[in-house]
């Protein structure tokens, strides 16, 4: 097993932290809509404003920073609505930075991968674990001077974190770039323009735990009403006291709308958003909140019951249901998806598909098993060079997203997830359990066989089938097998039983000594006496 690396423990996956549910704002007035206009116009410049004093500082920031810009803010609003674009503003800066080390890693690889690859001669064949030489000089000369291209950028983008500098665009870069490729876009300048300044608006409050409905400058009533704090400059607009502005459209959350009225009614913290749909002309206000931390589930109480072992492919979710000794119950499961088209149908093709495999492993109370996987590193075009399908599919698949949507909804629905490390499961499985599964009827592919490794990893056994014989003999002098289930457990993989009768040689076949040799399995068609070991039944004077 020289040069595997070592595999992480698996471990029962966190539930999300916060909640999201969204309605639309039905039967607003004209009023209403100019109202919310100009309050998030008015705000965005706002915002814009403190980003860019933000970004000024860089790593120089600290508390007393951070109280100067809120009261440079207050003046302009209120002091609710400059606590709540402060803090969005410092969380914008803080992801621009992470994108930014990520951006600075992803060059690193490739940095690496091409001066590796220029390191070897022309033509040279690869492993498994790192790729060879160019196939040509004529690439080797374009990789040459790309590999420049990407010195003079990292050393840029290394300069700029030292620095603490980061690029941010309110509103979006794509759709900034958009404005150059309107026709592409299929956009006129005046429907950019549109989504622009509803992109730049900026209409959200966080909660206030102890405040009246959780809230105090987006106020959202148990029975629906909608009413917003004005910022100063706007106050004369209002339509309520204290300079508040109440909406004629009423909300009702269908979804998880019982927890938003528990936390309300107790006064606890629940941030409001209102955003515009250009494309449908339609407003929409979002309601979040936090949960408390909940302990998860023990390991060893997942593993009680047995785990369903799920493999993520391009197309679809291979699940297998496993006992847990580790064996394979029933037939195999396939939940495909379709990742063609717009990003609103590959997302309800994902939801679509979990939504099938939580509601398989619901019935038979089991928790899933999932890899942990990361293709981060995986999607350089440097590291699988002229592999354009094979880049496309790993880029393709929806890791992330199915990961994240998985927690969530199974975490609803309380069934607990196990991530496991995904090395070597798929050449594993392959290796050890795509031909046993597969009979006259069943034809198993390496993405089901997949799914039962996974499952095996989960649960704490090996993925192959067999640990090897006992270290002196045929016979158990060193300890029973660890794989092997006890002979008292249902479904294990030991010898058949014994038929009750006279213990003499004279029965008939299939029932003496030899019927649960384990090793009928694994035969490759040599003749008995060359293969190394074997099962033999246990003995009778237990």
């Amino acid at each position: 097993m020289g040069g595997l690396r070592e595999l992480a423990a698996p471990f029962v996956a966190v539930g999300p932290s916060g909640v999201a549910v969204r309605d639309r704002l039905k039967h607003l007035t004209e009023q209403d809509e100019t109202v919310l206009r100009l309050v998030g116009d008015h705000l965005g410049t706002v915002a814009s404003r403190d980003l860019k004093a933000r970004c000024a500082v860089g790593l120089d920031h600290d508390a007393e920073g951070w109280a100067a810009r809120k009261r440079a803010v207050t003046g302009v609003s209120s002091s609710r609505w400059a606590g709540s674009i402060t803090k969005a503003t410092h969380d914008q800066w803080a992801l621009a930075r992470r994108g930014q080390l990520a951006h600075i890693q992803q060059l690193e690889a490739g940095v690496r991968m091409i001066a590796h690859r220029l390191s070897l001669p022309v033509g040279e064949k690869g492993s498994k674990h790192a790729p060879g030489g160019y196939a040509s000089r004529r690439e080797w000369h374009a990789k040459a001077r790309r590999l420049h291209v990407l010195t003079d950028r990292l050393q840029a983008v290394r300069a700029d974190w030292e620095a603490g500098v980061v690029r941010v665009v309110r509103g979006g870069k794509r759709l900034l770039n958009t404005r150059h490729h309107l026709k592409a876009a299929r956009l006129t300048e005046e429907q950019w323009r549109t989504r622009w300044q509803a992109e730049r608006r900026f209409l959200q409050a966080d909660g206030e735990s102890g405040k009246r409905f959780g809230n105090e400058t987006i106020r959202v009533t148990p029975d629906g009403e909608i009413s917003l704090r004005l910022p100063a400059p706007l106050v004369h607009l209002a339509n309520a006291p204290h300079g508040r502005y109440v909406l004629a459209s009423r909300v009702r959350f269908a979804h998880r709308g019982e927890q938003r009225a528990d936390r309300i009614h107790t006064n606890r913290a629940v941030a409001y958003r209102i955003h515009e749909d250009t494309t449908r002309g339609r407003w929409y206000l979002t309601a979040s909140w936090t949960n408390p931390v909940v302990q998860t589930v023990p390991l060893a109480a997942v593993r009680a019951g047995g785990v369903v072992g799920v493999d993520t492919n391009a197309d679809h979710l291979a699940a297998w249901r496993l006992d847990t000794h580790g064996n394979p119950l029933g037939a195999p499961r396939r939940f495909g998806y379709d990742l063609t088209g717009s990003a609103a149908h590959r997302d309800a093709q994902v939801r679509h598909a979990l939504i099938r495999l939580l509601h398989w492993a619901s019935r038979h109370h089991l928790a899933l098993a999932v890899e942990d996987l990361d293709f981060t590193r995986e999607t350089t075009r440097e590291k699988h060079g002229r592999r354009k399908r094979f880049r496309k599919l790993v880029s393709g698949m929806p890791v992330a997203r199915l990961r994240a949507r998985l927690v969530s909804m199974a975490a609803a629905l309380g069934i607990p997830v196990v991530a496991v490390d995904p090395a070597y499961t798929s050449r594993w499985a392959t290796q050890h359990w795509q031909q046993p599964l597969t009979s006259k009827i069943r034809k198993t592919t390496r993405h089901d066989a997949a799914a039962v490794a996974i499952g095996r990893r989960a649960l704490g056994h090996p993925v192959r089938r067999r640990t090897a014989p006992p270290p002196h003999d045929r016979s158990d002098r060193a300890g029973h097998r660890t794989v092997q289930a006890p002979p008292g457990d249902l479904g294990r993989e030991g010898p058949r039983p014994r038929v009750p009768g006279p213990r003499t040689r004279s029965v008939r076949a299939g029932r003496g000594a030899k019927a649960g040799d384990q090793d009928t399995q694994h035969r490759s068609g040599r003749p008995a006496e060359h293969e190394s070991w074997q099962q033999d039944s246990l003995p009778l004077s237990l």
